[in-house]
């Protein structure tokens, strides 16, 4: 699958965007998000991952509206929609648009998903078997997991493309890049708050940044990582705000950015947080990064 994952690198590009705003459910706004999808296309983005545990039909707005970017969910949950009814939808999907769509599977969270969240290890494990064996298959190098721990990343290597980490840091992505090894692709999600306010942009990314400390499955990989639960309250300490965020102007971004790749990412996806990251399309940001960072 080694070639696979080579060509799957240079799809992605260096830079994506990653956004829960792009969902364009609201009839209202979707022509606002077809055109928002069209710009990031323009802008020379690698690819546009959709947030909010999307369906496949959610991503089929954004390949409409666009001609050369990669459309990935990030992630779908394994709970929420059946393999039998992804493969089928997968198969349309990237024989209408020329196999830019990619799959991103992942096992989401207790807190979201209740009674059905039980061994997610071995889930994820009968969920990709049954994509293997479905009438039309989703080929293994066409799909990433959202892979944090050491045997979810093993399971990304020997099963699929290769990981799509939520919430990382530069050292996470060196330790993933190990297990990983040289072939899987390695494309985790960073978070940016652009503005050189540094009070400002900390209370930005903490009142953000909260309601992921809630969830066990990213402080549990944070505290592999070296942080405490005094790391932990209010929003996040300074310690992981620095490691977990991109603080400030554009030229900090592409720092953190050099630090992702260096550390073995092959592709970073940014999440631009503002006030409402979940509904406003933050354009100008979107824009600005464009024009500091090498996309491709």
């Amino acid at each position: 699958m080694a070639h696979d994952r080579r060509r799957l690198a240079g799809e992605l590009g260096r830079i994506g965007i990653w956004t829960v705003a792009l969902r364009g459910t609201d009839p209202a706004t979707r022509r606002d998000v077809a055109e928002a999808a069209a710009e990031l296309d323009r802008l020379g983005y690698g690819t546009v991952w959709l947030g909010g545990s999307p369906s496949v039909a959610d991503a089929e707005p954004l390949l409409a509206a666009t001609s050369r970017i990669t459309v990935a969910t990030g992630i779908l949950s394994i709970w929420e929609h059946p393999a039998a009814d992804v493969a089928t939808a997968y198969a349309a999907a990237a024989a209408a648009h020329r196999d830019r769509f990619l799959l991103g599977l992942g096992v989401s969270h207790r807190a979201l998903t209740g009674d059905r969240y039980e061994r997610p290890y071995s889930a994820m494990r009968r969920y990709l078997t049954e994509l293997d064996e479905a009438p039309t298959p989703v080929p293994a190098g066409r799909r990433v997991l959202a892979a944090l721990g050491p045997r979810m990343l093993e399971l990304a290597r020997d099963r699929a493309g290769g990981a799509h980490p939520y919430l990382v840091t530069a050292e996470h992505t060196a330790l993933a890049r190990e297990l990983l090894g040289a072939d899987a692709v390695l494309a985790p999600e960073l978070k940016v708050v652009l503005d050189e306010d540094p009070a400002r942009a900390r209370t930005t990314a903490r009142g953000y940044l909260d309601g992921y400390l809630q969830l066990p499955n990213y402080t549990n990989n944070l505290r592999r990582l070296g942080f405490t639960d005094d790391d932990f309250p209010g929003g996040g300490s300074d310690r992981l705000l620095d490691a977990v965020f991109a603080l400030g102007d554009a030229e900090a971004v592409r720092r953190k950015v050099a630090d992702f790749v260096d550390a073995g990412a092959d592709h970073v996806a940014l999440q631009v947080v503002t006030d409402d990251p979940r509904h406003a399309l933050p354009l100008p940001a979107w824009r600005a990064l464009a024009e500091a960072l090498p996309l491709r």
